[in-house]
């Protein structure tokens, strides 16, 4: 089958060698030549522009954009709705929000597109391991890009499914990647808790071993939770400062306006804001309220 590939970043270059592999064609383009170009070398057939891509496809044809959410993947879907004919499919395969998934979905259908959007998890394994696909939009453009999610899950039949309206996908990749937060800061804070009990002198890449078998903590983030502390149970070289994609944040407001508590997500989200306050002003409060009320010793800057 034929795919047309907009982004040819870390991700979308995997998901394209995974397509070539699987005997798909896909013609890719990048604003980078050098991202085409190693996509070409890699089995696809590169464009220079999103004209040259467009021309290279057969009706019905399929355009997967692959670029970062907001300003970047609303004008790829603007301009690709101009160039694309009745019939056509855009698909956004990256962590746009749900709420603009919906928005697109209406527009592109106006002009007789259809727009799936497809929440994407995977990460840089997906190219070995295959992606997790939830995927929204019209049931006829879901059904004949079949053959792509096949190809790109982890099996036929595992990994991918088509789990509503455009708009969907990245709802549901958006609530998973909430759960995503939760988790991670589970671990985190439990292996800083063995970390500090100084006295058991606790292997903590041997503990994380221990747990990813029979253990019910095991999962795939506890896999790579082994392999981090394997390099480096201190991890001296990384600094504690943890970004986020957006879709915490996301998810949290979801959760406010539906009336739904999710503590364990909101407090996750909160930590990693934390973490990037080196130099927090609200704990130097803190401290300077304890030492006002009670007389309690106050740390100095160093």
């Amino acid at each position: 089958m034929q795919l047309g590939m907009v982004g040819l970043g870390k991700m979308g270059a995997n998901m394209t060698t995974r397509l070539v592999r699987g005997g798909h064609e896909v013609v890719a383009f990048d604003r980078s030549a050098d991202a085409v170009n190693a996509s070409v070398a890699n089995g696809a057939r590169g464009a220079t522009a999103l004209e040259e891509l467009v021309r290279q496809l057969k009706a019905p044809r399929a355009v997967w954009v692959m670029v970062p959410a907001g300003d970047p993947t609303e004008n790829t879907v603007r301009a690709l709705a101009e160039l694309l004919s009745k019939g056509d499919t855009i698909i956004d395969g990256g962590n746009s929000n749900y709420k603009e998934s919906v928005r697109r979905g209406t527009m592109v259908a106006d002009r007789g597109l259809s727009f799936v959007d497809v929440g994407t998890s995977g990460g840089i394994w997906g190219l070995t391991e295959g992606y997790s696909l939830m995927i929204g939009g019209p049931n006829d453009a879901v059904e004949r890009l079949r053959p792509i999610f096949e190809t790109l899950a982890p099996a036929k039949d595992q990994g991918w499914g088509h789990v509503g309206p455009s708009g969907s996908g990245h709802f549901t990749k958006m609530i998973h990647n909430g759960i995503e937060y939760g988790m991670m800061q589970a671990y985190a804070e439990g292996f800083s808790i063995l970390k500090h009990k100084k006295e058991f002198g606790l292997d903590l890449a041997q503990i994380a071993e221990l747990w990813r078998n029979g253990s019910v903590v095991r999962s795939w983030l506890l896999d790579l939770t082994a392999r981090a502390l394997k390099d480096d149970q201190d991890l001296s070289s990384i600094a504690p400062y943890v970004s986020d994609s957006g879709e915490g944040r996301w998810t949290v407001t979801e959760a406010i306006d539906l009336d739904v508590p999710a503590p364990v997500i909101t407090l996750s989200l909160l930590a990693r804001l934390r973490s990037r306050d080196s130099e927090s002003f609200t704990d130097r409060l803190l401290s300077a309220l304890r030492n006002q009320f009670g007389g309690h010793a106050v740390k100095k800057s160093q």
